[in-house]
C-alpha cells in the first residue's frame, strides 16, 4: 500500500455493533502530519497545578516506578492529579518485549530488598486507602518474583492496615505452580492478571505469553482463594473483530473471572504496534451489556479505560468508564 494509499485510510467503527443500520468512519491517519488522527472521545486532561511533580518527586526520592510513568498511560495526569497512583515493582526493565508497551526491555537490575518498605512509606505519605501494585515481568527469577510481590503486600499491610492492596500481576510462566503458591499464603485484596488481547492476536501482539496459561493462572488462583476478587483486562483497536472480543469475555467468565477492564489501545511510539481503529464508545457500551449478562461483578469499558483506572471503585463492584455514546 502507498504512503497516499495509508493516508487516506479510514477505519470503520460501530459496525460490529448489533442492530446498527450505517458504518461510521474517521481517517486513520491525518494527511497533513502522517499521525494517527484520534477522534473526539479519547481526551486526556491535564491539571494545572504542581500535585504530579510533586508525587513523582517523591517517588524518585523512594527509587519507586509507577506504570503510570512507565506505560505513558494517557490517564495519569487526573491519577496523579487526585494523588493516586499505580506502583511499578522489580524495576522498570522488563524480561520481554510486547508490542504493545512502553516498558523498557532488557536484562533487570537485581531486586532492592528495601522496595517493600520504601513502598509502604509511600502509600501512607500519599494517604491512599486502595493501592495497585504492578511489576514487569522477571522471568530471570525463580519465582517470577512473587515473593517481592508478597512482601510488599506485607508491608503495606503492617503500614497501614487500613489500605485495600491489588496486585495486577504477570503470567509466571515458568514457574506458575511456585508464584502461586507464594501469593495464595500471602494474598491480596483482588488479584488481577490481564489478558491483554484476543487469542488470535497473541503471536503478534504478546509474543511470550500464552493465551490459555493466562486464563489458568486466573482460574487456578480463584479456586485456592476464593474469598480474592479475580480481574482481567483486555485492549480492543490492535486489529480484532467484535465476535473475537466477545468470546474472550466468555473464557474470561468461564474461567472464574469477577471484574473485567476493556479500553481503547492507544501506540506509545512509531516503533510499537500501530492502532488499528479507534472503537467507538458505543462498541464499548455493547461490550459492558454482555459482560454484565454474563455475570462479572463489575466492568470497567471505555475509551480511556486502563486495567487500574478507578480501581478502587470497581472493587465496591460500581461500573467505571464506560461512555455515552457521542
Amino acid at each position: 500500500m502507498s504512503e497516499q494509499a495509508q493516508a487516506k485510510r479510514k477505519v470503520q467503527i460501530g459496525d460490529k455493533l448489533r442492530g446498527a443500520d450505517k458504518v461510521r468512519t474517521i481517517p486513520l491517519v491525518n494527511e497533513e502530519t502522517g499521525y494517527q488522527r484520534k477522534p473526539d472521545w479519547i481526551r486526556v486532561r491535564v491539571p494545572a497545578n504542581g500535585e504530579i511533580q510533586r508525587i513523582k518527586s517523591m517517588l524518585r526520592e523512594q527509587k519507586l516506578h509507577t506504570v503510570c510513568e512507565e506505560a505513558a498511560c494517557p490517564n495519569l495526569p487526573e491519577c496523579f492529579g487526585g494523588g493516586t497512583a499505580t506502583f511499578m515493582i522489580m524495576g522498570d526493565i522488563c524480561t520481554r518485549r510486547c508490542a504493545f508497551c512502553d516498558v523498557g526491555f532488557g536484562r533487570p537490575n537485581s531486586l532492592d530488598p528495601e522496595e517493600p518498605l520504601h513502598l509502604a512509606e509511600s502509600v501512607d505519605n500519599l494517604g491512599l486507602n486502595y493501592v495497585v501494585i504492578t511489576s514487569v515481568d522477571r522471568d530471570d527469577l525463580a519465582d517470577g518474583g512473587a515473593e517481592h510481590f508478597a512482601e510488599c503486600i506485607r508491608q503495606v499491610r503492617a503500614r497501614t492496615p487500613q489500605t485495600k492492596i491489588e496486585i495486577l500481576t504477570p503470567d509466571f510462566r515458568p514457574c506458575l505452580d511456585t508464584a502461586v503458591d507464594i501469593l495464595v499464603e500471602t494474598a491480596p485484596d483482588v488479584f488481577n492478571h490481564n489478558i491483554e488481547t484476543v487469542p488470535e492476536l497473541y503471536k503478534h501482539i504478546r509474543p511470550g505469553a500464552r493465551y490459555q496459561h493466562s486464563l489458568d493462572l486466573l482460574q487456578r488462583y480463584k479456586a485456592l482463594r476464593p474469598d480474592v476478587s479475580t480481574k482481567s483486562g483486555i485492549m480492543v483497536g490492535l486489529g480484532e473483530t467484535y465476535e473475537q472480543v466477545i468470546n474472550t469475555i466468555k473464557d474470561l467468565r468461564a474461567h472464574d473471572v469477577d471484574m473485567l477492564t476493556i479500553g481503547q489501545y492507544l501506540q506509545p511510539s512509531k516503533h510499537h504496534a500501530p492502532v488499528d481503529r479507534f472503537v467507538h464508545p458505543d462498541e464499548f457500551r455493547d461490550y459492558a451489556r454482555v459482560a454484565n449478562e454474563l455475570g462479572f461483578r463489575s466492568v470497567a469499558s471505555g475509551p480511556m479505560v486502563r486495567s487500574s483506572y478507578h480501581a478502587d471503585l470497581q472493587h465496591k463492584g460500581i461500573d467505571v468508564g464506560t461512555h455515552k455514546p457521542n
